[in-house]
């Protein structure tokens, strides 16, 4: 292997018969080619090399390629994309690492120090790169940041696979790391903790809700019909504190069943850590927990310091495989939520003392932080309607500003940003949202006090964004229902987040860059009756839907003996106590929400855009909400059609002909290009979606 670029960095040893080695060295590419009879001797000066080529304050202290690709054409700068792996170092007794749950007890080097790796996805532009890298947190492993903003490949062979290739022309320095222990794909390699050698057990939780019956299921958190995490193996079979239970509602009674009905399987290509086998088979729409034994925890916090590492490796050391002047970090979902949780634990400050990440996106975390720095940390888990209930996701406190907790008003006041304030290292903060997180990830509570009374301030250094009328994850085009484990009711919302993304990217490279302050928050408010509570919602009557009654509550949670300093869930379940206020988005006479940033398709509507679905009932429990999906529910097309259904909303006879819609249409576009929520070049692309949407809303 070799780079066709001139990688000032890059060692190569390649060893006849096969065996390669390649390490990052700062000075010009060298290659040595080693006969066996000199093998002992390249092996020995390329460890010099590379311990020579480290400087003290460097964590990573290596990386090796595994593979390389250049991609080039069509008038964008050449890329090399990489795929690597990082080694990483950290001392337990440096302040910076000491919030890393049993770091103390990880096998140290000869140096005192912790080591670890993990995966790495890099696009590194040859010529023409803009100083900023942006750095894409994996969601459960998987990349997804090329495919949503580019349209592209999220694993890119060559230009073809670019889409329009946006963040390639813009010159960003495009990485995606692993960080998650449990998880396919970019992967956290972290080491085991022991209790002075002997294992350390405890235990764990794992719960499920089947779509159809079966009568086995794997150990492991299953989301959008794949292993999320794979969790651990049980320790001991036979321990009498394995139990499992089922039930029927999120807070519903739990009936055991009995040990004679269920087992332990073996793994299998299907179960990585093995499963369980219930004889009478597992029934749809119900939830189904299992509490078990295990052992020896992995280091799993060392996740934001692979984090933390990468970015000031790539900032600060000459040695590193390429150079950024700022870093940027981007993470949807769990990974919104591991960057406010990242935040929280105030890991944005490297060893020597320098600001890691200069912004941070934090798309659709809603409140939530999540699993991710715990002994026998479940880093997927999140927080379903009917599954991965009361796990430490949705925890006090939530709003970047300090607030009280209700339930403990003698207690200080606390806040996401406490550490990052503290310790003067907090970056420029996007925390966007869209309708479903209000019911199923709390949002409201990122923006209110705990009690739900008030709406809070926002620190200056933040922008909270919400973007009416989007799903979890855009939806299809034409608009469908879910299907398999998201099995819907109603159609999904197809609302593009794409276009958001790409101002949000320039947005925040302006910010810190330029010091251009990006457009003000935008969110729904108690003071002006936006926010309100469930039993104030407007939704009209349309015939045939049915809004929910329910959504994802964030609750006080007990999972024994100071476990929010221990990071210990020593009970499980937890002793739930009271949940937090939830408020939701009051809506318009469509059933849309009002506040927020509006797309045309909003602003101009052909159909209601909520943020809730129902499951399909083939898959039981048909009055809960399905995970991640809002509803796209079609205007009639006609008077004569609304009048047949007694449908409340006005049609699309009644509201525009083709040529006002679209004059509408492109209006709304140019209004929010001027407030700078969509970029100028992406205005055809709005437009051509506009004609589309109407020849499918009245055909």
């Amino acid at each position: 292997m070799s780079f066709r670029a001139k990688p000032r960095n890059l060692l190569f040893v390649s060893i006849r018969g096969g065996v390669k080695l390649a390490a990052f060295y700062p000075g010009p590419l060298l290659r040595l080619y080693c006969t066996a009879m000199t093998l002992r001797r390249c092996v020995v000066l390329l460890l010099a090399l590379v311990a020579a080529a480290a400087p003290a304050f460097a964590r990573v202290t290596r990386m090796e390629v595994r593979s390389s690709v250049r991609i080039e054409g069509q008038g964008i700068a050449p890329y090399d994309k990489i795929d690597a792996r990082v080694y990483f170092a950290v001392r337990p007794d440096d302040p910076h690492n000491r919030g890393i749950v049993d770091l103390d007890k990880a096998p140290r080097n000869a140096q005192g120090e912790v080591e670890f790796s993990a995966d790495l996805f890099l696009m590194r532009p040859l010529h023409g790169a803009n100083g900023a890298l942006l750095l894409e947190i994996p969601n459960r492993g998987g990349k997804g940041l090329l495919r949503i903003v580019d349209g592209g490949s999220s694993d890119p062979k060559n230009i073809a696979d670019l889409g329009d290739a946006w963040l390639l022309r813009q010159g960003y320095t495009i990485a995606a790391l692993g960080w998650q222990w449990d998880a396919p794909g970019l992967h956290l390699y972290a080491p085991v903790a022991t209790d002075h050698g002997q294992p350390i057990s405890g235990l764990l939780r794992d719960d499920f809700t089947p779509v159809a019956k079966s009568t086995d299921w794997p150990l492991g958190h299953i989301i959008v019909g794949r292993v999320g995490g794979t969790e651990y193996p049980v320790a001991n079979p036979d321990d009498p504190r394995n139990v499992l239970t089922v039930r029927d509602t999120p807070d519903g009674p739990r009936q055991t069943i009995p040990r004679s009905d269920w087992s332990f399987t073996a793994p299998s290509a299907t179960a990585i850590n093995g499963g369980i086998h219930l004889s009478s088979g597992f029934q749809p729409g119900r939830i189904y927990e299992l509490v078990y034994v295990v052992k020896d925890p992995v280091v799993a916090g060392l996740g934001f310091a692979a984090v933390r590492d990468f970015a000031s490796w790539l900032k600060f050391d000459t040695a590193a495989v390429t150079h950024v002047d700022r870093a940027y970090a981007a993470g949807i979902s769990q990974c919104g939520r591991f960057l406010r949780d990242y935040l929280y634990e105030g890991f944005n400050q490297d060893e020597s003392g320098r600001l890691s990440l200069d912004g941070i996106l934090a798309h659709v975390g809603g409140a939530g932080r999540g699993d991710f720095n715990y002994r026998f940390a479940q880093p997927s888990r999140d927080g379903q309607p009917m599954s991965s209930i009361f796990w430490p996701t949705d925890i006090f406190p939530f709003t970047d500003e300090d607030e009280r907790d209700p339930a403990h008003p003698s207690n200080p006041p606390a806040g996401l940003l406490d550490i990052a304030k503290a310790q003067h290292d907090l970056p420029k903060l996007f925390l966007s949202h869209t309708s479903y997180e209000y019911w199923g990830r709390a949002a409201s509570l990122m923006t209110t006090t705990a009690d739900g009374k008030q709406d809070m301030p926002i620190d200056p250094n933040v922008r909270v964004y919400f973007f009416t009328g989007l799903q979890h994850f855009s939806g299809p085009w034409p608009p469908a229902r879910g299907a398999g484990e998201l099995a819907s009711q109603n159609l999904e919302t197809p609302l593009p987040i794409r276009w958001f993304w790409r101002a949000m990217i320039t947005n925040m490279n302006a910010w810190v860059r330029d010091g251009v302050a990006p457009p003000p928050s935008s969110y729904p408010h108690i003071a002006d009756g936006t926010l309100v509570p469930r039993d104030q919602l407007a939704f009209p009557e349309i015939p045939g839907i049915h809004p929910p009654n329910n959504y994802n509550e964030a609750f006080h949670l007990d999972f024994g003996p100071n476990w929010r300093q221990t990071r210990i869930l020593a009970i499980e379940p937890p002793t739930v106590g009271a949940p937090f206020p939830i408020l939701l988005p009051q809506v318009n006479a469509d059933g849309t929400d009002r506040a927020g940033i509006h797309l045309p398709e909003i602003t101009v509507p052909l159909a209601t855009y909520t943020g809730w679905n129902l499951r399909d009932p083939t898959t039981g429990a048909p009055e809960e909400r399905v995970s991640f999906l809002g509803s796209y529910i079609p205007f009639a097309k006609t008077v004569a059609d609304r009048k047949a259904t007694g449908d409340p909303r006005l049609s699309i006879e009644e509201r525009y002909s083709r040529e006002d819609y679209l004059t509408r249409y492109n209006q709304a576009i140019e209004d929010l290009i001027r407030q700078r929520w969509i970029l100028p070049e992406d205005a055809a692309s709005l437009k051509e979606e506009g004609a589309k949407e109407w020849d499918y809303a009245t055909n």
